[in-house]
């Protein structure tokens, strides 16, 4: 397991500024409300040469009755757990608080190393009133500003210190395997799915929707099957995004969607495919990503006859054209049911994606198609396509060499990428045409 690093502190002192600025980018949500930061965020730093894994947990409330802080109270709890080292962040300019106390308590206990760093130390003045965080007796103690990054190269040596290479490796090659986003609306089931998949409680579930507001990476080995779950917080329509952090959380979504290989976009049974579906669909195929669609809580749909999920897809299908090639699953999260198929579909449209077909072979049977059915005339010309060839792309896509490149009709062109489909196995991947001239 790669070296990981969780950060840790009550609400408000300032972790997710630090963990973007170690990050060097706007990962987690920074807000100035109180537990804006409601789960665990991913993410990995690199420093003099070595990778290690960063983990942003939700403030510590110690005690607290409000159902989210029982929630986030667990999340540190398996942050700490999980990581190799921790750093406790508190502030300078509120001193040692009773949560600080707290929090300083469980951290004892642990057999981690532990970081104390004391932020918002950006003068003089401060420096010497942050003096009696020593009290709280952590040996390794480091006063830094997270907003203007003074003091952050030192605490950054220090943690680097404690990594050996083979574990830095380890934390760049998980950015090899396939990444599977988990994407739709909110409450449709996304977290869940998560869940049933891992067995624990990795993200904050509940029945308020938005609930999951940032995306989170879990690396998943089981099965000997290994890759990268993201699971992203729910795409909403525009009129729905009112506070920024909703605006946040479509950005990260579409994010999502830019870092993962294949989507699973997530329906749930009874409201069938909305417009908003649609635009995540279509969305997806823009970018050349692999898509499973998996239509949750179909236990829930009522009188099933015989043929309901044969109708269902097919109609599902139509709503979906013209790109109708995808794997569609009928999956209930709670009852367990198929979700590990979802996988392995996921993983056969990965394989895919990534197909390269030999331009002899694909030359082969494209010929055959081209005379089975000749590209029809334009302007009395014959438009004769000579040879194909596969470009090197993240998505397949074809390059047709002809001599009238800007005269072949998109009729045409879905019959050549209907025949590749047919004779390559492009299930669940857009496919590219382009038309060149010889």
């Amino acid at each position: 397991m790669s070296f990981t690093v969780a950060i840790t502190g009550r609400p408000n002192v300032g972790k997710s500024t630090f963990f973007n600025r170690l990050l060097e980018q706007r990962k987690a949500i920074v807000d100035d409300v109180s537990g804006v930061t409601r789960d665990r965020q991913y993410g990995v730093a690199d420093w003099a040469g070595k990778s290690f894994n960063l983990i942003d947990t939700g403030g510590f409330v110690a005690g607290g009755t409000d159902v989210f802080e029982k929630e986030i109270r667990d999340q540190v709890m398996i942050a700490i757990e999980e990581a190799n080292a921790i750093i406790f962040m508190v502030d300078a300019a509120t001193g040692i608080t009773e949560l600080d106390n707290a929090f300083a308590d469980v951290l004892r206990r642990s057999t981690k190393p532990v970081f104390l760093v004391v932020n918002k130390v950006d003068n003089h003045d401060r420096l010497l009133e942050a003096s009696e965080f020593y009290s709280m007796g952590f040996e390794n103690i480091f006063f830094i500003s997270s907003i203007s990054g003074s003091g952050t190269g030192e605490i950054l040596d220090a943690i680097t210190a404690l990594i050996s290479v083979k574990d830095s490796d380890e934390a760049a090659e998980t950015s090899e395997l396939p990444k599977f986003a988990i994407i739709g609306q909110p409450n449709v089931g996304k977290s869940s799915l998560l869940n049933a998949l891992i067995g624990s409680e990795r993200t904050i579930v509940s029945d308020i929707a938005g609930t999951t507001r940032d995306t989170i990476h879990t690396h998943y080995n089981l099965f000997n099957k290994e890759f990268i779950l993201i699971d992203t917080a729910g795409i909403r329509r525009k009129t729905k995004v009112h506070e920024d952090l909703e605006f946040y959380s479509v950005i990260r979504a579409i994010k999502a969607l830019d870092e993962a290989d294949v989507c699973l976009l997530m329906l749930d049974a009874g409201k069938g495919v909305t417009a908003q579906d649609l635009s995540i669909f279509s969305l997806a195929i823009k970018k050349g990503k692999g898509i499973v669609v998996l239509v949750n809580k179909w236990d829930l749909v009522e009188e099933k006859k015989t043929n309901t999920a044969k109708d269902y897809e097919k109609e599902l299908k139509q709503r979906l054209a013209p790109f109708s090639d995808v794997p569609v699953l009928f999956i209930s999260v709670t009852e367990k049911q198929r979700i590990f198929k979802s996988i392995e579909a996921a993983i056969e449209v990965f394989e895919n994606r990534k197909r390269k077909i030999p331009t002899s072979q694909l030359n082969e049977v494209m010929q055959k198609a081209f005379e089975s059915y000749h590209p029809p005339m334009v302007r009395g010309n014959l438009i004769k396509i000579k040879y194909v060839t596969q470009l090197p792309a993240l998505t397949p896509t074809f390059a047709f060499f002809c001599n009238y490149p800007d005269d072949v009709k998109t009729p045409y062109k879905n019959y050549l990428e209907n025949q590749l489909r047919e004779k390559f196995n492009f299930k669940g991947v857009p496919v590219r045409l382009f038309f060149r001239k010889k």
